[in-house]
């Protein structure tokens, strides 16, 4: 199990979990800080046995083995909450003090924010960080109205399956056309399966995550179905 960096604060304020091992946190040269699922409103922890942050685990094996010869920090955020919680955003809220706590380890890093569902929200909510060098949003929760000036300039990626019935791709694709509209740069891959939980066609949601990450970081090419110079026009491409 991966061993705390130094310099991290007590685990009751630990919103940083570290994922990955080998060379030393504090010598990282990039990051990739995935964001798990949850709920409209839950103002209790989430559980022990947190299944939205288990669904993630397979997504950071994939990352660090695309980037297993660069030093890479793979960690994951922690909440404090289970809900987005009206104006609360509570989970916006812990993946700030996440990315606060990266920077203490590994100074100011390229980052790449992973954000499942609620977690894909919460991501797109950080991406104007200026470390954040995108965002790979998989299956987000993209409400109606959800803001995107603040995406102008930066590098949203975003998957979904259209037969998803907990998030909506409709959506999803409405938000990358306004952030389009507001200067990001953006891609939408139409996945040929998985639903909300990306279960179904796991290793393609798992390959083209990892290999987006690695290519947001400079570290590889960008794989075939997705390319942020690439921009939106309206119509998702499969892969």
């Amino acid at each position: 199990m991966p061993q705390p960096p130094r310099n991290m604060p007590a685990p009751a304020d630990r919103a940083l979990i570290p994922l990955s091992t080998g060379a030393a946190h504090h010598r990282a040269k990039a990051a990739v800080l995935l964001l798990h699922g949850g709920r409209v409103n839950a103002l209790g922890p989430p559980s022990r046995l947190n299944l939205p942050a288990l669904r993630m685990r397979p997504f950071a094996s994939a990352v660090m083995r695309a980037t297993v010869h660069d030093e890479v920090l793979v960690a994951r955020v922690r909440y404090q909450h289970r809900g987005w919680n009206g104006h609360h955003a509570h989970p916006v809220a812990d993946a700030r003090r996440a990315l606060d706590q990266l920077r203490t380890i590994t100074g100011p890093v390229p980052i790449v924010l992973i954000g499942h569902s609620l977690g894909g929200r919460a991501a797109l909510r950080l991406a104007a960080d200026p470390e954040v060098g995108g965002v790979i949003a998989l299956a987000p929760w993209c409400p109606p109205g959800e803001p995107t000036a603040h995406l102008r300039d930066r590098t949203v990626i975003a998957l979904h399956d259209e037969a998803d019935t907990v998030t909506s791709a409709a959506d999803t694709w409405a938000y990358v056309t306004r952030a389009h509209a507001d200067g990001a740069r953006v891609a939408g891959i139409r996945m040929p399966g998985g639903r909300h939980s990306m279960i179904g066609s796991a290793r393609l949601w798992h390959r083209i995550t990892a290999e987006t990450a690695a290519a947001l970081l400079g570290l590889a090419s960008f794989p075939d179905v997705s390319t942020p110079s690439r921009t939106w026009n309206g119509q998702p491409h499969r892969p």
